[in-house]
């Protein structure tokens, strides 16, 4: 008998279980009068992904669990559901899947691999299920998986030797690059190795540092993708499924594109800003717009994913801002079609100068008045906030996050941060990407050199290394973790390396109270690399477990 699963990638919200579950009831509805038999949701669809420490609120946990009960009783309508929650056995506490149909509990399942790297704990909160057995649902043998259980060989491999006949894998499978074409090859290996069609649904959404890329897919036996959702975007589709031969085969469905890296790179900014704004209440964004790269990005970022009437710039020019620093705000704001404020912050300035000369017996230094410009740009910057409940955006990249290269409480301050994990270099070929779809970005703020501008004649490579160059060894000690003799065995310059060491690991304080933002990468500062902030260890080589998830 054929059979049709309908596959849902959706955004869901953390710690809103109602409406979580209202979510998936209407969209179930959708599915049972499109004729499905199956529909499949992803990991924690019920309370959301990454529920972090929700989970050990014992009320949390009831509420998750009735939640099943109730979407088990929508399942009288003749469509079952696979769907991804948490469950309590005694003091032990599970990521579960579930199988509903028949207005019950048909089968629940509990996570086997639990990712304990990087981003992830779920060690901390959760515990390790049984190996899995194969569910027999209307004639056929389901093999379930829940995310990290793919990536590893023998579960899947067990459920095969059970007489599993379809994988199906839900998944809160974060984004970072390469992530989507890695997920795929894994997918294929454990097809090849059980001679399985596999379907595999993920989560869609930002949240905080997270962003969920969907992308969901479905493998036949032969190892063919025949059918692929969007990126970046909630999505449903149906799968129609027939018996030939005693083997399941999937009827070739709509097979999406993935997106390039640097399209990957653009809309997960987007989605993690969005959905950062949106379910944490703000009206839209506040933010500096300097006639720099950042900002300027960061601002073309914010319109794409907010709309211009949610967008607010200001510039903040001091005596020290170049004309042309102006001029290129002004026509950046033109061109993105949002209105700019420009608030000169010379009599802050002056003001903050005669109050504190005294304190200095009468000296008043370069560096202080420098930082204080940045931060007089908060405070105002900050207050226009609060009046407009907006959220301030903080335009930094992580090649300044990683030298030190900023002012605490000053350009650091904000709420949210879409260039956190994202270097200089590759600032600027966003840049060129965001300009091939429609020129936002004007030319002078691209080819001129980088510039705080808050010291007469100011570079950053005063003080900084090229960026080509400092990003190359802020890759290999960020994100390989490797020790300053192995990135100077590379070929690069030992007083440089060490320069950069030195503003590494004396930034770790800066870095630890700057704004969350979105995860790019697989080294995200704060995230992944958790270093303390006090420590003798400057730089040595350390064994970063292996990536999966």
């Amino acid at each position: 008998m054929p059979l049709t699963f309908a596959l849902v990638q959706y955004n869901f919200n953390v710690g809103f279980i109602v409406g979580n579950v209202a979510r998936i009831g209407a969209l179930y509805d959708l599915v049972v009068a499109a004729g499905a038999d199956l529909v499949v949701f992803s990991e924690m669809a019920i309370t959301g992904y990454p529920p972090e420490d929700l989970v050990l609120s014992r009320r949390f946990q009831e509420l998750s669990m009735a939640a099943v009960d109730d979407l088990a009783q929508m399942t009288t309508k003749g469509t079952a559901i696979i769907v991804g929650g948490l469950w309590r056995e005694g003091d032990a506490l599970y990521n579960a899947i579930f199988l509903l149909d028949g207005g019950k509990i048909l089968y629940k399942q509990y996570k086997r691999h639990l990712p304990n790297y990087g981003i992830f704990d779920e060690k901390r909160v959760f515990a390790e299920g049984a190996m899995p057995e194969p569910v027999t649902w209307r004639g056929i043998h389901l093999g379930l998986l829940v995310c990290e259980d793919m990536w590893f060989t023998n579960v899947a491999a067990h459920l095969k030797n059970q007489g599993a006949e379809m994988l199906v894998c839900i998944n809160a499978s974060p984004y970072e690059v390469g992530k989507a074409a890695q997920r795929e090859a894994i997918a294929a290996e454990r097809v090849r190795e059980t001679g399985l069609p596999l379907m595999y649904v993920n989560q869609i959404g930002g949240q905080d540092d997270f962003i969920f890329d969907g992308g969901s897919f479905v493998l036949a036996a032969s190892g063919e993708i025949c059918m692929r959702l969007h990126s970046f975007k909630e999505d449903l589709a149906l799968l129609h499924w027939a018996q030939l031969c005693n083997e399941w085969k999937p009827v070739a469905g709509v097979v999406q594109r993935k997106p390039d890296d640097l399209e990957s790179i653009y809309h997960a900014m987007m989605l993690g800003l969005k959905d950062f704004v949106d379910k944490n209440g703000f009206s839209g964004v506040v933010l500096g717009l300097s006639g720099g790269i950042d900002s300027a990005l960061s601002a073309a970022v914010a319109v794409d994913a907010l709309g211009c009437d949610r967008v607010h710039m200001l510039m903040l020019p001091s005596p020290i801002t170049s004309q042309e620093s102006i001029e290129d705000a002004t026509e950046c704001a033109k061109r993105l079609g949002v209105h700019l404020d420009i608030i000169p912050i010379e009599l802050g300035m002056q003001a903050f100068e005669r109050m504190m000369t005294p304190a200095f017996a009468g000296k008043y230094f370069d560096i202080i008045a420098a930082n204080n410009q940045t931060r007089l740009r908060a405070s105002i910057l900050l207050a226009i906030c609060s009046e407009k409940k907006a959220l301030l955006l903080t335009t930094g990249n992580k090649s300044e996050m990683g030298t030190g290269y900023t002012t605490i409480y000053g350009d650091m301050c904000g709420y949210y941060s879409v260039l956190k994990d994202v270097y200089k270099t590759m600032v600027y070929k966003l840049v060129e990407w965001r300009n091939a779809q429609s020129d936002v970005i004007p030319a002078r703020i691209i080819t001129k050199a980088p510039s705080g501008e808050t010291m007469p004649n100011q570079k950053d490579q005063d003080t900084l290394p090229p960026y080509d160059v400092l990003d190359e060894i802020l890759v290999r000690l960020v994100d390989e973790a490797l020790s300053v003799e192995e990135v100077i065995a590379q070929g690069f310059d030992r007083a440089t390396v060490d320069l950069v060491r030195t503003r590494l690991f004396g930034s770790e304080y800066k870095r630890r109270q700057s704004s969350p933002g979105v995860r790019i990468t697989s080294m995200l500062f704060g995230r992944d690399r958790r270093y303390p902030i006090t420590s003798a260890w400057k730089g040595e080589k350390l064994t970063l477990p292996p990536s999966k998830h």
